[in-house]
């Protein structure tokens, strides 16, 4: 796991050791899950920089999970419309929809995680498979 808010003063150093590092273990993962909290309607600045490092098809190979989560359902397809694009158009394979919880469901994540599991991992399992 790594916390984007650890590495915040960097994050624009492209020269870092540290990140790049991170930026490589995540293009050589074959399922990684990209978290962010809903900022704004959309993802966070920190995810948005840290995926800025990467180049074109930067994530080829890798099987995408997006998950977010937000203060009420109004936003809940901001993981779906700002978060997969990006990380498609860096060559990930985003093969099921995202999993966005709200604040209220956090107090039963095992259920929220259940309810969207039932359709998305026969996707991922089956992506990650290929």
């Amino acid at each position: 796991m790594i916390d984007l808010a650890d590495h915040a003063p960097r994050l624009f150093d492209w020269s870092d050791p540290e990140l790049t590092g991170l930026n490589a273990a995540v293009a050589a993962a074959d399922v990684a899950i990209f978290a962010s909290p809903t900022y704004k309607a959309s993802y966070t600045g920190l995810l948005k920089a840290f995926l800025d490092r990467y180049g074109n098809n930067g994530l080829a190979g890798v099987t995408a999970i997006g998950v977010m989560t937000g203060g009420w359902p109004g936003h809940l397809l901001a993981v779906e419309v700002h978060l997969r694009p990006v990380l498609v158009e860096l060559g990930a394979s985003v093969p099921s929809r995202g999993l966005y919880v709200t604040e209220p469901e956090l107090a039963d994540l095992d259920k929220a995680i259940a309810r969207w599991s039932d359709a998305a991992l026969p996707l991922i399992t089956t992506a990650v498979r290929a």
